[in-house]
């Protein structure tokens, strides 16, 4: 039953799309992806990643990006063409930027630039109100644990190096958790209306889902879409103010239907040369800005 109403149309295509691309041959899929190729050389091939396919396979995941490479190197070259290697992860709701690598050596050499930070990655997220101040980095370790609600699950969350004491409300450090992972992110705001933001988002660590926990607990601007990150204690939808669910005309009770809108814009590297990468952010994205009424006005 198609919704009669767009907004809820075009989350339910969305949902639709996600669920088609587990469903189809790998052969479809591959054909999929070689159709979002958006640059090639003899040592790499990027795609602009569709939203809700994973990158990995795992527990209920019939079709994922790894399973089909080898197609998708035959499609692209011919049939001898040995199977492309993956460079680096996006999040399964995460759209954007993708390096796959042709060779085993190019896929190592790029892997290191990645680990070794020598890759500039540049997203885009439409979040839930503004960041105080506009722009600044959150340099905040994270950690996953373990939440105990109504469904105990686990999320990753801050681990800061400070807190507050009790007694006078001075920053007081705290030994820092073993187990933590040092996060970095450097953030701009590009516009703001409808209690909502674009913000440019700089990665300078690769922590997993580093951007969505530095922006919903580090700045209070959780991602739209984010229904895991937008509530600590529960796994529940993401509460819109009025004003948001007004321009998206979208009921409060179908909010749990918003795909989650963090697009990577943008990839530079160098490989002899310096590489600049960047992937139009998808339809519904486009769609998001433009009810908004968020314009960027200096890109």
């Amino acid at each position: 039953q198609v919704p009669q109403d767009p907004a809820q149309r075009r989350v339910w295509e969305l949902t639709k799309l996600s669920k088609q691309l587990q469903r189809v041959h790998p052969n479809v899929l591959a054909k999929v992806l070689k159709q979002a190729t958006v640059y090639q050389n003899e040592e790499i091939v990027v795609i602009n990643k569709p939203y809700g396919l994973p990158v990995h396979g795992g527990p209920g995941i019939k079709n994922c990006i790894a399973d089909v490479l080898p197609i998708l190197a035959k499609m692209l070259e011919n049939m001898k063409a040995e199977p492309l290697h993956l460079c680096h992860r996006l999040d399964k709701e995460t759209t954007g930027v993708m390096v796959l690598a042709r060779s085993k050596k190019a896929a190592e050499k790029i892997r290191l630039l990645f680990k070794t930070r020598q890759v500039e990655k540049i997203y885009w997220a439409i979040t839930l109100g503004d960041p105080d101040p506009s722009k600044g980095i959150v340099d905040i370790p994270m950690i996953e644990k373990e939440v105990q609600s109504h469904q105990p699950h686990y999320k990753m969350t801050l681990a800061p190096n400070y807190r507050l004491s009790p007694e006078d409300g001075k920053v007081v450090k705290i030994r820092k958790n073993r187990d933590a992972e040092s996060a970095v992110t450097r953030y701009r705001l590009l516009a703001s209306a409808s209690a909502c933001s674009l913000l440019e988002l700089q990665p300078i660590t690769g922590v997993k889902h580093q951007i969505r926990v530095h922006l919903a607990y580090g700045l209070g601007c959780p991602i739209l879409g984010d229904h895991k990150y937008s509530h600590w204690s529960k796994l529940s939808p993401q509460k819109l103010p009025e004003i948001t669910l007004k321009r998206l005309k979208l009921e409060q009770s179908k909010a749990r239907h918003l795909p989650l809108h963090l697009h990577a814009y943008r990839l530079s590297l160098s490989l002899g040369q310096q590489i600049n990468l960047i992937c139009k952010p998808p339809l519904f994205f486009k769609k998001t800005l433009k009810k908004l009424e968020l314009e960027i006005t200096n890109e």
